[in-house]
């Protein structure tokens, strides 16, 4: 498959070295200089910002935090004046003020340019048509995968979220070849397209370049069974750029390839702080190494995952980071056991008597924390449970029809064997549990409540 940038993602691993200290000095000047906020926090951890030379320095270097972006809502981490700002971005803010972004022309280039490179990782060319289904709008999403296919050559339908009828038709007359969605987003194409009787694995769509929340392997295998594609995994944050910090190649799904000559990536005990040796999984730290708009130092993302060094069988030599496995904040703590929703995830989609959607509820019985996994049951399965108890009601079916009790009982096994926390399994009727046309909402805690 070809590789966009040759020069960068087959770079020597210590010319890489060597051009990442130097816009690592040039970026912690400018951070320094510009904006007040990195001021004051280099100046109350003493670092002397002339003396950042090299990478290996960046240890040194204090920690930024998403409050911080903030705190300094709307504008305080710009570094450039409002004159050159072109465009500003922001987080959905669902937890208070949003993560306000700003883009300078050049920062719009690169942002490109890196999904540039995430697109042709997964094998699009100028002859393609990519339907474009994440959203537009202050989310980053549905602009950088724009701005990529653009810059191969492809054509952009661009759709954004939703619509899921239209889709399928734009899939079927357009016929695209590339999707970019959510995963959830893609699975629920697949569902609407089954009761609609399109022949998904018939249309020309090869691939599907798929991020924005967190997914498993098992939910991969589903996904491209039930689409006839290959699923690729990308990673992005609005803080960072958006779309585009590290992506999955076609050749290897294995690993995400960092754009490291602009994302340099660190991997840390959330709890100490300390810098992990590669291979060990912890927090995923970025430093932004040519960001004007809003450079950002050792940016704590809360995202959970690990480095892999060992080359790639596509080529390129830059560092993979493993698929995301959740977020440090995501993390739920049931009686002292961390469990991460893909974790559970994973123990469902072994299972081929239950579809890829599922909730996870949980609660606390006085003192206690009670995690409720809801998950549905395949809709061939249960017409032939209700088949074979006409008799009861449509609750008791799921109670009684012992395929179904022998599946819950199993389900609840595996999740204590292989995660180490008793839950309740709940089955559900199918289509009972809300589709997302965008990023799914897997979790509800009531313990806050």
């Amino acid at each position: 498959m070809p590789i966009w940038d040759q020069q960068h993602e087959t770079m020597e691993r210590h010319e890489l070295r060597r051009l990442q200290s130097a816009r690592l000095a040039e970026v912690a000047n400018r951070a320094y200089d510009n904006v007040s906020f990195y001021r004051d926090l280099f100046n109350e951890n003493g670092v002397e910002v002339g003396r950042v030379e090299s990478i290996d320095d960046l240890s040194r270097l204090p920690f930024t935090y998403k409050r911080d972006l903030r705190d300094q809502y709307p504008f305080g981490m710009f570094a450039v004046p409002m004159r050159e700002i072109i465009r500003i971005h922001a987080s959905s803010g669902t937890t208070g003020k949003p993560t306000t972004v700003g883009y300078t022309r050049k920062d719009i280039a690169v942002w490109a340019e890196c999904m540039a490179r995430t697109l042709a990782g997964a094998g699009t060319g100028e002859d393609d048509v990519v339907q474009n289904a994440y959203g537009y709008g202050l989310f980053t999403g549905g602009l950088g995968a724009h701005y990529g296919s653009e810059l191969i050559g492809a054509a952009v339908v661009p759709i954004s979220g939703g619509n899921t009828k239209k889709q399928l038709m734009l899939l079927q007359d357009y016929e695209s070849d590339v999707l970019c969605s959510t995963p959830s987003f893609a699975l629920y194409i697949a569902d609407v397209a089954a009761e609609m009787g399109v022949d998904l694995p018939s249309l020309p769509l090869r691939v599907g370049v798929f991020g924005a929340e967190p997914w498993s392997e098992e939910m991969r295998r589903e996904i491209e069974a039930k689409l006839n594609i290959k699923a690729l995994d990308i990673y992005g944050l609005s803080e960072i750029t958006g779309p585009g910090v590290s992506f999955e190649c076609l050749e290897a799904q294995s690993g995400l390839h960092v754009n490291e000559d602009h994302f340099y990536p660190e991997i840390i005990d959330p709890d100490t702080g300390e810098v992990l040796p590669a291979g060990e999984q912890g927090e995923l730290v970025i430093t932004t190494l040519s960001k004007e708009g809003i450079p950002l130092i050792r940016y704590r993302t809360g995202d959970i995952s690990r480095l892999i060094e060992e080359p790639c069988a596509c080529g390129r030599t830059t560092v993979r980071m493993a698929r995301v496995s959740g977020r440090s904040d995501d993390m739920l703590i049931i009686r002292g056991v961390n469990v991460f929703p893909t974790q559970v995830e994973s123990v469902l989609l072994m299972e081929k008597l239950v579809e890829p959607h599922y909730r996870l509820v949980v609660d606390r019985k006085g003192s206690m924390d009670q995690l409720e996994v809801q998950v549905e049951i395949n809709p061939r399965v249960y017409k032939e449970a209700k088949e074979a108890v006409l008799s009861l009601d449509e609750e008791e079916v799921i109670h009684e029809y012992h395929v179904l009790v022998e599946l819950r009982d199993r389900i609840r096994k595996n999740i204590k064997d292989l995660i180490g926390v008793t839950t309740d399994v709940v089955l559900q009727e199918p289509g009972s549990i809300e589709r997302s046309e965008g990023k799914s909402q897997r979790v509800i805690d009531r313990r806050a409540l």
